[in-house]
């Protein structure tokens, strides 16, 4: 079958009612899933959806390999299936790993004492100048401060949980705010940071007590605490690895939930420049994103499709991505991918992205069961010309 023939066999069904569902912002209310705000991700209503779609039971293994902060690994733990998170980008994996680690809440409120009570003194560190520009130099000199006392708790479980903490409540008192792709100077009043460490810490703390309340049937369940998995046994598993060569045994997956980057050409990288240099503070840097990006290829992945040198970049990794979900899952088993159309506008183009991924997942093996609309926007050029509308799908595949 023809691109041409696979688009026209394609009736799409529209769900915007559940745009939101697709975007993080519903996490931003949540506990734990807050801990690290990832405006790429999705919500965790919409992995509940799927698993209960997908018939999804304790004991099955899903697998995320594009695992962002955790939301997939964090919604499977609460509901008692075990879960893999792939990523290769560092403080993605440091944050999903992190969020999804067992904790004693008095070991946590013990030690917070103990790190709270670190006194200021010059570190004598020079950070490099763009780090500089989204911080006063009194925060800067305080996240030094912290930083070198997080690093010297002995237990790694603990020293990652203040770490993450540190890196929330750096963020609240930078004046760095995500455009897009770009990172953008809005001076802003903010508190001290030793200020917002202390709340930041407590909240987490705080939602660690709340975390294993899940809204079924619009009841809640008995808490349980996070530390006590006796009645959600799973386990949930992270990795830094590249989705085109995933570390996974043959048909060994019941399930695949993700969101791929989308065909923007955005280097992730440099949207969370200041977490990971934090982060990794005196290390070398980690991968750099990889799907579609740096690459010049001949079209011969879909020759029918005029499209640009990064859509044939981007689609060539993402080939790669689908032929390895392919390998992992289980006959029988299912994938959501949501995914985002592009327009090129000095090519004055738009690219239907769900559909070229369907299609290539279909001559890959899978069957496509849905491509199902979540929300529709303007491709605008110059801000204000409409050049097109640009979905957001989720493609529902099947693996026979």
């Amino acid at each position: 079958m023809s691109y041409r023939e696979f688009v026209e066999s394609i009736k799409l069904k529209y769900a915007k009612e559940s745009r939101k569902e697709a975007t993080f912002v519903p996490n931003k209310q949540l506990p734990v899933y807050n801990w690290f705000y990832y405006k790429e991700g999705f919500s965790r209503d919409l992995v509940f959806s799927l698993i209960s779609q997908f018939g999804i039971e304790k004991g099955a293994v899903v697998l995320d390999p594009f695992c962002g902060s955790g939301t997939t690994l964090l919604a499977c733990r609460q509901k008692g299936v075990s879960s893999i998170g792939l990523d290769v980008l560092p403080i993605s994996v440091f944050s999903a790993r992190v969020k999804t680690t067992d904790y004693d809440a008095e070991e946590l409120k013990e030690a917070a004492k103990h790190l709270l009570k670190t006194k200021f003194r010059k570190i004598g560190y020079e950070y490099p100048s763009f780090i500089k520009r989204f911080f006063s130099k009194y925060a800067l000199e305080d996240i030094s401060v912290f930083r070198h006392a997080v690093m010297e708790i002995e237990s790694k479980k603990l020293r990652d949980f203040f770490m993450l903490a540190l890196l929330n409540a750096a963020m609240k008192c930078s004046y760095a705010w995500k455009d897009g792709g770009v990172l953008k100077i809005r001076k802003k009043p903010a508190p001290p940071l030793r200020v917002m460490l202390r709340r930041v810490i407590y909240n987490m703390i705080r939602d660690l007590e709340h975390f294993w309340r899940i809204e079924d049937s619009q009841k809640f369940q008995n808490a349980v605490h996070f530390e006590n998995l006796e009645t959600q046994p799973c386990e949930s598993m992270v990795e830094q690895c590249d989705a085109r060569r995933m570390k996974i045994d043959n048909e060994s997956v019941d399930a695949v939930i993700t969101s791929p980057p989308y065909l923007n050409n955005i280097d992730y990288t440099k949207v969370y420049e200041i977490e990971q240099f934090i982060l990794h503070q005196h290390e070398e840097p980690g991968v750099r994103s990889y799907i579609g990006l740096g690459k010049e290829l001949e079209n011969d992945i879909l020759p029918e499709l005029d499209m640009p040198p990064a859509a044939v970049a981007y689609f060539t990794d993402m080939k790669e991505v689908l032929q390895e979900m392919f390998r992992v899952m289980k006959p029988g088993s299912s994938a959501a991918i949501v995914v985002g159309n592009a327009y090129f506008p000095v090519i004055e183009k738009l690219i239907d992205s769900d559909m070229v991924l369907a299609y290539l997942a279909k001559n890959i093996g899978f069957s496509v069961s849905d491509i199902i609309v979540l929300n529709e926007r303007f491709a605008l050029e110059n801000r204000t010309e409409k050049k097109g509308i640009l979905r957001e799908s989720m493609i529902l595949l099947k693996k026979a």
